[in-house]
């Protein structure tokens, strides 16, 4: 390939690459599922637009393209709900996800003031569970999202995102 990818904060102008993105990395979590009106399947382009403003967005590029990004924000009860996290299928299992994901809670401890990390992921999605579950997260619980999917609750203690490096 020649180049590295490399992390950093998105910007507004990173807008349509993640989510065209999302579109494409999603689809394997859709066909999963059986189910094309997953949240990251459906989410809009100004949506996504909304939260580059507001939340905490990290991207993976490789030159000028994002191959990678992953979203966070801290919930009033202090924990840092982080999602939409994907990576180029060409490009997965090459550490990028994990990559992204200390970025990210690196950057909710150190910028937001997270007390710990809450992510979810569908209950059949083995890939992100080995990746969390790697990282240091635990399961906590069950809920199911609105698209129906049942899902898989993981934390992790803030002061643990340092061992994930």
């Amino acid at each position: 390939m020649g180049m590295s990818v490399t992390i950093s904060v998105a910007t507004e102008q990173d807008a349509e690459q993640i989510f065209r993105l999302q579109y494409l990395c999603f689809q394997s979590e859709a066909a999963l599922y059986g189910n094309y009106r997953i949240d990251p399947l459906v989410q809009s382009l100004d949506s996504v637009r909304q939260e580059l403003a507001t939340d905490c967005v990290f991207v993976a590029r490789l030159g000028e393209e994002v191959v990678g990004s992953v979203r966070g924000s801290v919930t009033e009860d202090g924990a840092a709900a982080i999602g939409k996290l994907c990576v180029h299928p060409r490009l997965q299992g090459h550490g990028i996800g994990a990559r992204l994901l200390r970025a990210a809670e690196a950057a909710l401890v150190e910028e937001r003031g997270a007390k710990r990390f809450r992510l979810f992921t569908g209950h059949r999605s083995e890939g992100n569970l080995r990746l969390y579950r790697r990282v240091g997260y635990e399961t906590v619980g069950t809920s199911k999202g609105a698209d129906g999917v049942p899902m898989i609750v993981l934390e992790k203690p803030a002061g643990a995102y340092a061992a994930t490096a």
